[in-house]
């Protein structure tokens, strides 16, 4: 016998709770919190995502990560110089908004955050920050390629450089400096792009 149809869609639940946790922090959010976001109730949470709020969180950052690499590789695949939007990507950031000033990177976050007490979702953040320096390390590997890049240094070398500094770039804005700052910073680190 079939349970009960599905009356929501899944990947937009996921999305409204990927709000909640960028807000809040995996440990820092309740169910109450995640239930009232996604608007469902306990039951078809449950049905929805039977490893409970671990479950939802490492869904969470797989959508995030899909969505968010999968822009970043079209937007790099169809630009003359995909080194320029690595760039403006990292300027983006120097310049982000005070919303998003504490939420950082989500999967960085993810990273830290669990480390110690939750293998599985560290090993997932691991593999999607992975997929990001994997990104990086193409364009690179293609700017080069293409005479677009003087450097010649190590491809995969400079995707985790980049991949690093991704995540510490995050870090840094925390610490409440100026976006001025934050560019000085970011043309420093991507000299390394040239």
């Amino acid at each position: 016998m079939a349970g009960r149809p599905k009356i929501f869609d899944e990947n937009v639940v996921v999305e409204k709770a990927t709000s909640v946790f960028l807000d809040k922090c995996y440990d820092a959010t309740s169910a109450d919190e995640l239930l009232a976001a996604m608007g469902i109730g306990k039951g078809s949470f449950y049905l929805a995502f039977q490893g409970g709020k671990q479950e939802l969180y490492q869904r969470s950052l797989q959508q995030f990560s899909d969505r968010f690499s999968g822009k970043l590789e079209t937007a790099i695949a169809n630009a003359p110089n995909g080194i320029d939007v690595i760039k403006s990507y990292f300027y983006a950031i120097a310049e982000g908004n005070k919303a998003t000033k504490y939420r950082g990177c989500y999967l960085g976050n993810a990273l830290v955050q669990l480390s110690e007490k939750d293998n599985s979702t560290r090993e997932i953040a691991a593999r999607l920050l992975g997929r990001l320096q994997e990104i990086f390390t193409a364009a690179v590997r293609k700017a080069q390629a293409a005479g677009q890049l003087k450097t010649t240094a190590d491809p995969e070398l400079i995707g985790l450089h980049l991949c690093n500094f991704w995540n510490g770039i995050h870090v840094t804005k925390r610490m409440g400096k100026s976006p001025k700052a934050l560019r000085a910073l970011v043309d420093l680190n991507l000299q390394i792009l040239s």
